[in-house]
């Protein structure tokens, strides 16, 4: 399923493929394996980002205090899975239960700027955050993408409440910044847990539905797609065919739906949507696009739900969407390279150079990583753009590491420019090696035994 916009020519066209999660935890623990929910055995393209949002990820005083100082348990799990592959945790953000994970191919991290996040609180009249929304928003290959888990309010009559307090959402989220509000994102990302329930039908009818797969039949009565047909603001909002089983409400560890008194009735309650701005503005004003407005679109390329995962009442969702996009960025910020050899025998030389507009500050710094690294701060070492700086031209500029900072035992790292004006990485170098310092000195002393047998 596509919300395409007519792109006026292949040129230049790249296509990022996005893998979107939703998944209320019910404050359980990470699961043992997330293979099949983050399709990494998938026989398709790989993923260039992965946005990963949570729902009542465990928020007890003592657990959130202790994640305040460090990682929470699941920013730590699926950064434990997705670095080796490749990927950094780009961006964050959390609001007690809710949490929001974005993590991207090396690879693209020089052409994603202006990150920032947010989060609004709905919970007891706005003053608690056990519902509202977490957001983070970018420039990817200069176009504004906006992500937005948002948790709303339980139970069946409670519709018109969750409609207030996604508008709510909306309207607060970057207010007062210089940032776009969310609507104005090109493309902009909707999902959570939504907690919207199907309406009119008993129990007996919609389980009925769900064991014969005939899930057309409980669509109408879904109170998200019954809002959508009366509220304008929502009708911008595209969604998949909900073609798998409603994800809520399932007893621990099973697919069985709930057998506990309550006898819930199963809903749709997990979600994703997406709204492409240009495509909502054509629609409206029904105008031919401009050339400049023909650069994105957004393909959905499948929409699940994952049964095999139990930790919790909910069954996690997946989306996996084709970003195809003309890059508005061709160039990186920042070019840099290792000079020479590295180990940790001798000081090293780092070389970059900066295009002309690059807003430097002396708050810079470049760091040493390895190929593997988590995050932004998961460096080795470091250094200062102007303090250790040793030569500059028009061209370039050297920037120094002290041998003492060098690991001694080598590997393959990477170099990264760090811009605190625009608090991303916007330069990244290829992987290189660093020598292992006992080779080096075996090598001297094999060496000079050699010379000294020649003498």
């Amino acid at each position: 399923m596509a919300c395409v916009e007519d792109i006026s020519s292949d040129d230049d066209i790249h296509e990022e493929v996005l893998h979107l999660v939703t998944w209320n935890v019910g404050t359980a623990s990470p699961p043992p394996d997330v293979t099949s929910l983050l399709q990494l055995n998938s026989l398709g393209p790989t993923m260039d980002m992965y946005v990963i949002g949570l729902q009542e990820v465990n928020s007890r005083i003592t657990n959130f205090l202790s994640d305040l100082a460090f990682d929470d348990p699941w920013s730590i799990f699926f950064m434990t899975v997705l670095s080796p592959l490749g990927y950094i945790k780009l961006s964050s953000v959390r609001m007690q239960g809710l949490l929001l994970l974005v993590f991207v191919k090396h690879v693209h991290l020089p052409f994603i700027r202006d990150i920032h996040t947010h989060y609004t609180r709905t919970g007891l009249y706005g003053y608690w955050g056990n519902k509202g929304g977490v957001t983070v928003r970018m420039s990817l290959y200069g176009h504004t993408i906006c992500f937005m888990n948002c948790h709303l309010p339980a139970h069946m009559e409670n519709t018109e409440q969750r409609l207030d307090d996604f508008e709510k959402i909306l309207e607060m989220q970057f207010e007062g910044e210089n940032i776009p509000s969310t609507l104005d994102h090109d493309v902009l990302f909707w999902f959570g847990d939504l907690n919207f329930r199907i309406a009119d039908y008993g129990i007996h009818f919609v389980r009925e539905s769900i064991n014969n797969k005939r899930y057309n039949l409980l669509w109408e009565k879904d109170q998200l797609n019954m809002a959508k047909k009366k509220e304008a603001f929502l009708q911008e909002f595209i969604e998949g065919p909900l073609q798998f089983k409603p994800t809520y409400k399932f007893d621990l560890y099973s697919d069985v739906y709930d057998t506990s008194e309550k006898k819930r009735k199963p809903a749709w309650t997990d979600r994703i949507l997406w709204r492409v701005k240009n495509l909502c503005q054509h629609a409206s004003k029904e105008v031919e696009f401009s050339e400049e407005e023909q650069t994105i679109s957004v393909t959905l390329n499948n929409y699940i739900s994952h049964m095999s995962y139990g930790i919790s009442d909910h069954k996690p969702v997946t989306g996996t969407f084709g970003l195809e996009l003309k890059p508005l960025l061709s160039d990186p910020l920042i070019i840099l390279n290792p000079e020479g050899e590295w180990s940790a025998e001798h000081d090293v030389l780092i070389s970059y150079s900066a295009v002309p507009e690059f807003p430097s500050s002396a708050w810079d710094w470049i760091g040493l990583f390895k190929v593997a690294f988590r995050h932004v701060n998961d460096y080795v070492t470091y250094a200062w753009v102007e303090d250790d700086e040793i030569s500059s031209n028009k061209d370039s500029k050297q920037v120094y590491m002290s041998a003492a900072e060098i690991p001694d035992m080598g590997g393959e790292f990477l170099l990264c420019y760090y811009s605190n004006n625009l608090q991303s990485i916007v330069g990244i170098s290829q992987p290189f090696q660093v020598i292992y310092l006992e080779a080096l000195i075996n090598i001297d002393v094999i060496f000079i035994s050699f010379a000294f047998i020649c003498s």
